[in-house]
């Protein structure tokens, strides 16, 4: 597809929105406001087939922490699944170890690394491994006055630290560094508590993690799809946002829904990381298509009433998933939760998407987004390995 038309804007949003730039949430979620139709939720008629159950719908405000948002969300849903009293996690508590994690890579790496805001799926289980996890209630990092979360004075204040570091003459580097960083990002966000009380018990952090959320983090695997890899082996994730080089499960492009499907048809929900700078997503009318024709080449009239009910589709190819991303095309710029499956009037399937921008559209926070769109722009996922079908797991040797 060519995009020439509107992704100059769009993927400027997307990579502002990962790396802490003034664009951030609460702007693109206006210029993706802009692209709807005027009648659609009177157009579709979604009824649910799978719908696992979820927290409440959160606005990570203007801050690009929807991968903590997401899959802090994702692992609430994994206690319910286990039978526990779903906690309201405090994601910009894991936002903060990343930001100390990456900054550490920052100077290691002579500040050829990406910084801001912006994460991955695995960051979530990563700082959940490393630090533990705390509530909401006792972490909602706005400690800077703010009544909303805001990120980018720190990124400034911050980035300076580590640029000095990196940028110090000869003989002359700063061992502090660290400690300036760790005590900068704490003025903004709030010292973390060594202790807290949490309905009548205290807790640290690690043993908040353990005892109350109780989740294992080598149950969890990555995955994606990238003909630049061997299928069925792991293979570095090669986005900006991956500042931890992490390496995800390399499979087949339908093995993408094939797997997703799968979970939810178990009880598990996924983590997903995509693309939304697309002319086939709208978030005010909730849905998300790739349309069969380029927007370029279609009428007005077509434009205009693109999401006024289901709409034919292109068919996904390898080469087409591939080509996107390595043009650009498809950008890692946005992480939600795949919480169940529905089906249109029609009786095609979509997939229920739990987002972190608030109950500000047709379904109060929620999307529905066809497979095709899924196959062709998730950039990464991530789920309970118990959700993998059988012969993926034994291919994947899990």
């Amino acid at each position: 597809m060519t995009k020439i038309s509107m992704k100059p804007v769009l993927l400027a949003a997307g990579l502002l929105f990962s790396t802490g730039g003034v664009f951030a949430q609460d702007n693109l979620v206006n210029a993706l406001s802009n692209n709807h139709s005027t009648d659609s939720k009177n157009s579709f008629t979604f009824t649910p087939v799978i719908n696992a159950e979820a927290t409440s719908v959160k606005n990570q405000q203007s801050s690009g922490t929807c991968w903590s948002y997401s899959t802090n969300s994702f692992l609430e849903s994994e206690m319910i699944r286990a039978g526990k009293k779903p906690v309201d996690l405090a994601d910009i508590f894991t936002a903060r170890n990343a930001y100390i994690e990456k900054g550490i890579n920052y100077v290691r790496m002579h500040g050829a690394l990406t910084l801001g805001d912006g994460g991955a799926c695995h960051d979530v289980i990563n700082m959940f491994a490393l630090y533990g996890a705390l509530p909401q209630s006792v972490y909602d990092g706005r400690n800077y006055g703010t009544s909303t979360n805001k990120s980018d004075d720190m990124n400034k204040l911050t980035k300076t630290i580590l640029d000095n570091a990196v940028n110090a003459p000869a003989g002359k580097f700063d061992a502090s560094w660290k400690s300036k960083y760790i005590a900068t990002i704490d003025s903004c966000l709030g010292a973390v508590p060594e202790k807290f009380t949490f309905e009548g018990k205290e807790y640290t952090p690690k043993t908040f993690a353990k005892e109350v959320v109780g989740i294992n983090p080598a149950d969890y695997v990555e995955l994606s799809s990238f003909t630049s890899a061997p299928y069925y082996s792991k293979a570095v994730l090669m986005v900006p946002d991956n500042w931890s080089y992490d390496q995800v499960y390399n499979v087949q492009m339908d093995d993408i829904t094939k797997v997703i499907d799968n979970a939810l048809k178990k009880g598990y929900t996924v983590a997903w990381a995509t693309d939304v700078s697309e002319k086939g997503f709208s978030w005010k009318n909730g849905v998300a298509f790739v349309p069969e024709k380029d927007f370029e080449n279609m009428s007005k009239e077509e434009r205009t009433t693109m999401f006024n009910g289901p709409k034919p589709e292109k068919e996904i190819t390898v080469e087409m998933r591939q080509e996107a991303f390595d043009t650009y095309k498809t950008t890692d710029d946005h992480g939600m939760q795949i919480t169940g499956i529905a089906k249109d009037q029609n009786g095609k399937e979509y997939y229920i998407v739990k987002n972190s921008w608030g109950p500000s559209n047709d379904y109060k926070g929620y999307l529905y987004v066809t497979k095709n769109f899924v196959k062709f722009k998730t950039t990464a996922f991530l789920l309970n390995k118990k959700g993998l079908p059988s012969d993926i797991r034994k291919k994947l040797s899990l």
